[in-house]
């Protein structure tokens, strides 16, 4: 079996993504690893150079910055990412850069690829999402946050980046049937230094609003207000090993009273329903579990 990592990148330090981490924590159960690195405005083509394996293998790409409908040019440079991988490789294996698979999962996901290697009728396999808020300690608990998203992927060239790259399909535009795995992905994109994280959220949005939009919607502040946050939860766990410098570099401080819920009204009726039923309705999934 051969297990192709890739992902995408581009500004990774003007927007302190945890790109490194994200990379070491799956190139143990990859063979090799593409790295889609777009021109950047900082020194992130030396940022992955440094990492010290020779499974890595950089392409450099353009971003289309004019493309501004529903975040289209992360799914382009990501299928410049895929259609780099080896012919040979059975899966390919997808991360985002502020994503990072904790180590104990390692096991699951490559028994999980065995299995299935040679089962036609699956094409990838779904992982379930952690969502961290402010801070390493906090993550999201309302149903705003996607439960699920495929991750690793079969080698056929008719699957595709979906929409702004949170998932994939297959042509003509089918959903993939997916593997529900017991391995949980660790979303890291909303724990950062505030003042960081407000120019990161200016820089987000013109990958899906024009100028107008932002200077009339984007709150003009030095640092992100994290208190706007409807409900958290304490994370009670540990995190992957390769996060732990990070964490420990941390410089700032949030703290969120947890019993504080505020759910829309949409949430509450969701909520209410799917306590009588047992199943959660108005869900997006973007797959078919089989």
């Amino acid at each position: 079996m051969k297990v192709s990592g890739f992902t995408i990148i581009r500004n990774a330090i003007k927007n302190d993504y945890p790109v490194i981490e994200a990379i070491t924590s799956v190139l143990p159960v990859c063979d090799e690893f593409i790295v889609a690195i777009g021109k950047s405005e900082d020194a992130t083509y030396d940022l992955i150079k440094q990492i010290p394996s020779d499974k890595l293998r950089i392409i450099e790409t353009v971003w289309d910055d004019t493309l501004r409908a529903g975040g289209r040019t992360f799914a382009l440079e990501t299928d410049k990412a895929l259609q780099a991988v080896s012919p040979e490789s059975d899966w390919c294996f997808y991360i985002q850069a502020d994503e990072v698979l904790h180590e104990k999962y390692h096991d699951t996901v490559r028994e999980a690829m065995i299995r299935f290697k040679d089962d036609k009728m699956v094409d990838g396999l779904l992982f379930s999402y952690r969502h961290f808020w402010g801070s390493y300690d906090y993550v999201g608990e309302s149903w705003q946050w996607y439960r699920r998203e495929i991750r690793i992927i079969r080698n056929n060239k008719d699957i595709f980046s979906y929409k702004d790259a949170q998932g994939f399909r297959k042509k003509p535009n089918q959903k993939l049937n997916v593997k529900l795995i017991n391995a949980t992905m660790y979303h890291y994109g909303w724990v950062k230094d505030p003042r960081l994280m407000q120019s990161k959220m200016k820089n987000w949005y013109r990958f899906y609003k024009d100028e107008s939009w932002i200077n009339n919607n984007v709150v003009e502040d030095n640092e992100y207000d994290y208190s706007r946050i409807n409900s958290l939860e304490l994370f009670e766990g540990t995190h992957p090993e390769v996060m732990m410098a990070r964490i420990a570099r941390k410089n700032w401080k949030f703290d969120h009273d947890i019993s504080m819920r505020r759910y829309s009204k949409k949430e509450k009726i969701k909520r209410f329903i799917s306590s009588l039923i047992g199943f959660r309705i108005g869900e997006y999934r973007n797959y078919r579990i089989i």
